[in-house]
């Protein structure tokens, strides 16, 4: 003990460096970048301590760290064999083919990625706004007749989360099967509410527990999805969360604008089969997969759509991909909206030269966000947008938190994924990719509507800013996969 007590700090070092060493050589196997892989080396090297810490939260491949094997719940015959009707004839994929012209890259890519099946016969209802959402969700579960599954990110039984859990709770007492998976760091409820759903028969599971929500923030894997699930039926993805900052009630401060959407047909069958990947590990047991979970109602309306899913769990970064797609085969205009743009090299530089080439590339992002480092951090990329000829346009009616993406009248994302690095590589993520006109029109509409209630960004005016403020900027850039 004396010679520990003698050389602590020799000791503390030493061991450090021993850590590092080892670090370094797994990075270098690896085969990465080679200016990533410098970089980290020479962390490692010259700050003790930090330069663990900083590889320990941006160094690692997250994509590699498997939270949960799928293949248990996709290898179920139940599961094969609606996979299997959802696999489209040859010839209908051909005249997809020659409908989206370019887009069908994106079809391609993500049925190569994970058998993201192309879904054909749709409806799907754009949802604008937490007053649109909950209107609609709070009648489908009072028309529910078989089971009911949600899984959130945030979930808090406040205003609008007591009336959702209390129809959840009336459904389940009527004999609905009710499940339930709720994000332990996002959400926030009650033991006492938590007593009301067990005694109404609700059967509920967090997602990766932790003793101390608060103090654990974003630096692990959390499930970001917002997925509904009525009767195989009628599914729910997009941007909102169930909070009663979501709903626009006349004593709030501040308006809340976000997309969501409605969807009924075969695309409910992929929402349905993610959430039962999901339940699989959160509840730890066998859950008997039937065909009662999947509706058999045709749809003759053809509407393409595609579940994209995205997170540690997955071999690729689908829905980062997907966009990345979309940017690079654009022929006419992207029309993007995030809270949160801290996007990767790829991203930027598939916008920039999207630009260049004489493409409209406008960005929506907020003014004002409700996070000031990642309000700092997405400033920081625009004076590149601007030099590249993209317009940039700050939400000042309020707060934006939609996400969406529509390309060339023909192509439309709307889900839960942020323009981010956590979106992109560390949260469990889902996007519904929609390829209709109708849609994209309806979307580029809200686009425009969106735009008169945005400030465009003036190159001139913006570099003008303070060099404090570029230094917070760069700074909170630096932390971006922690924001």
């Amino acid at each position: 003990m004396e010679f520990i007590k003698d050389n602590f700090w020799t000791i503390i070092i030493f061991l450090n460096y021993a850590i590092a060493i080892s670090a370094a050589l797994v990075i270098i196997q690896k085969n990465r970048n080679p200016n990533k892989t410098y970089s980290y080396i020479l962390m490692l090297a010259v700050f003790p301590f930090l330069g663990l810490l900083v590889y320990y939260f941006f160094g690692q491949e997250y994509r590699k760290t498997k939270i949960f094997n799928r293949k248990n719940i996709r290898n179920r015959s139940v599961i094969k064999e609606i996979q299997q009707e959802l696999e489209l004839e040859p010839d209908i994929l051909q005249k997809i083919d020659e409908m989206l012209d370019e887009k069908n890259k994106l079809i391609k890519l993500l049925h190569n990625n994970e058998k993201t099946k192309l879904t054909i016969h749709n409806e799907v209802d754009i949802l604008i706004n937490g007053e649109e959402k909950f209107k609609y969700l709070l009648q489908d579960i009072k028309d529910a007749k078989h089971h009911i599954h949600f899984e959130y990110y945030i979930l808090k039984d406040d205003i609008i989360g007591s009336k959702v859990i209390s129809a959840l709770c009336e459904k389940a007492i009527e004999g609905v099967k009710v499940r339930l998976s709720f994000d332990d760091v996002g959400s926030k409820i009650s033991r006492k509410v938590k007593k009301k759903m067990k005694e109404s028969g609700i059967e509920f599971y967090p997602f990766m527990p932790v003793l101390f929500s608060q103090f654990t923030g974003k630096m692990n894997y959390r499930n970001h999805r917002k997925i509904v699930v009525i009767d195989g039926e009628i599914g729910y993805v997009g941007g909102m969360n169930i909070s009663d900052n979501y709903v626009n009630y006349e004593t709030d401060e501040r308006f809340w604008r976000d997309t969501h959407l409605r969807i009924k047909g075969e695309a409910v069958k992929s929402l349905q089969i993610l959430f039962l990947t999901t339940w699989q590990f959160v509840s730890n047991n066998n859950l008997k997969i039937t065909k009662s979970l999947f509706s058999d109602t045709k749809y003759d309306n053809k509407l393409g759509v595609q579940i994209a899913s995205s997170g540690p769990d997955s071999d690729w970064a689908n829905i980062m991909e997907a966009m990345f797609t979309a940017i690079a085969n654009a022929e006419d205009y992207v029309y993007i909206t995030t809270p949160y743009f801290i996007p990767n090299d790829e991203i930027i530089t598939a916008i920039q030269i999207a630009s260049r080439c004489d493409i409209d590339v406008r960005i929506i992002i907020p003014k004002n966000s409700d996070s000031w480092t990642a309000q700092y951090a997405t400033n920081s990329y625009i004076e590149k947008l601007l030099e590249a000829n993209v317009k940039v346009y700050r939400y000042n009616k309020g707060f934006i938190h939609a996400k969406t993406m529509v390309v060339d009248d023909v192509f439309t994302s709307v889900g839960t994924a942020n323009m981010d690095y956590r979106s992109f590589n560390i949260n469990f993520e889902v996007n519904a990719l929609v390829y209709d006109k109708t849609i994209c029109e309806s979307l580029k509409k809200q686009f425009m509507i969106d735009i008169k209630d945005s400030e465009l960004v003036e190159y001139d005016a913006w570099i003008t800013r303070s060099r404090f403020v570029k230094v917070k900027e760069s700074f909170c850039r630096l932390w971006a996969p922690l924001l």
